[in-house]
């Protein structure tokens, strides 16, 4: 079987097509085993759909099942066009809903994440919960305004506070950011699943726009984010303080290929 390594802004993925072996593949086992190897961030496999073209089955490198992944999702949406297994404009069936993605060029995919279902700006006083998508993907967002990628160490006690909060149940991923001009932000995000920093998250840079939105920040409904790994661009719809379309654009490219 082949398995592709992929990255989507610096955040990358072991993926395999699985379609018509869901039942005889153990996706944790292999996710842990693949990461650890390649020192990948997760697992996603291609499975069958009867409500979409294609299934997302998404798995964290430490084996634990994820609703859905921004980066991921624009990946396996590259994956099944250049498989055949969808046309440029594809549907994808997640654990958080279904995801509805585009081709924009070779290496070029959009996807529009999940609607926010929670946004609430009272459970913590030093953070916004965000969850996007029904069962919900978990975000906590805090801005910080002299973020820099060096202050990443010095930051990680109080991410992995967040990380674990009691006021989140499920837990949650952890997103700094800091202005860098009226329409973009520095990012930086400890991943629940990775239990570390990833180099870009797609649905962190969805729920920090969604939270920058609501709160009248964001006029014009364009935000760029600045990764370390790659910059992504999220565009934000809606009216009266509910969001109809959040939309994540970036790159989307195979960085190797195993035999497994």
């Amino acid at each position: 079987m082949k398995c592709l390594h992929m990255s989507g802004a610096g955040n990358d993925f072991m993926v395999i097509d699985a379609r018509g072996l869901e039942t005889e593949l153990d996706f944790a086992k292999m996710a842990v085993e693949l990461c650890v190897k390649t020192h990948a961030d997760g697992f996603m496999a291609v499975g069958n759909s009867d409500i979409a073209d294609f299934r997302l089955h998404f798995y964290n490198s430490d084996g634990s099942r994820g609703e859905m992944c921004g980066n991921g999702a624009r990946c396996i949406c590259k994956f099944a066009f250049d498989h055949g297994i969808a046309g440029k404009a594809m549907t994808v069936q997640t654990d958080a809903g279904l995801v509805p993605g585009w081709r924009i060029d070779e290496n070029l995919y959009r996807i529009h994440l999940n609607n926010p279902q929670v946004l609430d700006f009272y459970r913590r006083n030093d953070a916004v919960y965000v969850e996007l998508g029904n069962p919900g993907i978990p975000h906590s967002v805090t801005e910080l305004p002299q973020l820099d990628w060096e202050m990443a160490d010095m930051l990680r006690p109080a991410a992995k506070q967040l990380r674990f909060a009691p006021e989140y149940p499920k837990g949650a991923n952890v997103n700094f950011y800091a202005w860098t001009s009226d329409t973009s932000v520095r990012i930086m995000t400890y991943e629940r699943g990775v239990e570390d920093y990833t180099l870009a998250c797609g649905t962190g840079c969805g729920s920090t726009a969604a939270v920058l939105w609501s709160e009248g920040k964001l006029p014009g409904g364009k935000l760029t984010l600045e990764n370390k790994g790659g910059t992504l661009y999220v565009t934000v719809e809606g009216k009266k303080g509910r969001i109809s379309r959040l939309i994540l654009e970036g790159p989307a490219e195979v960085i190797g290929e195993y035999d497994i």
